[in-house]
C-alpha cells in the first residue's frame, strides 16, 4: 500500500487543491517500509490526482477536499480520508493502529478566498471510503 498525504512543515496541509508535496509512505504488512515527500508538478486536483495515482497511491489522508477532487481521486481507486488534521507522521501510525480522527465538514468549498490566519471554510461531508 501507498499512503499519501499533503505535506507543509510537517503538518497535514488542508487544502488538498493547492498542495506543493506529499509525503508518501510505502507500507507493508501494517509498517512503514519506506518514505519520500514528492512535489507538485502541475494545478488543481486533476494533476493532483494524475500524479498521485501514477505513483501507486492508493489512500489518501487529507484536510479539506472539494468533491471534484475526490470523484478525479477515485477514477485511480484512491481512498480518501478527509478532515484530518496535525503532525504528518503522528496522522501515519494514527491510521495504522486503525485510531485516526476526521473532523466532519471536510468538503472544500470553492466559494471562498483563504488567507493566511483565516478559518478554512468547508462543509458538508467528512470522508469518502
Amino acid at each position: 500500500m501507498i499512503l499519501a498525504i499533503p505535506y507543509e512543515n510537517g503538518e497535514v496541509f488542508q487544502h488538498f487543491g493547492k498542495s506543493k508535496e506529499f509525503q508518501l509512505f510505502e507500507i507493508e504488512n501494517g509498517v512503514i517500509q519506506a518514505e519520500r515527500i514528492l512535489s507538485n508538478e502541475g494545478s488543481g486536483h486533476s494533476a493532483l490526482a494524475d500524479l498521485l495515482g501514477k505513483q501507486g497511491v492508493t489512500v489518501l489522508l487529507c484536510g479539506g477536499i472539494g468533491d471534484g477532487a475526490k470523484q478525479a481521486l477515485s477514477q485511480w481507486g484512491i481512498r480518501v480520508f478527509a478532515g484530518v488534521q496535525g503532525e504528518v507522521k503522528q496522522v501515519t501510525q494514527d491510521y495504522l493502529a486503525d485510531r485516526l480522527v476526521v473532523t466532519e465538514g471536510a468538503t472544500c468549498n470553492h466559494h471562498h478566498e483563504h488567507h493566511e490566519g483565516e478559518e478554512h471554510s468547508c462543509h458538508g461531508d467528512s470522508c469518502c471510503h
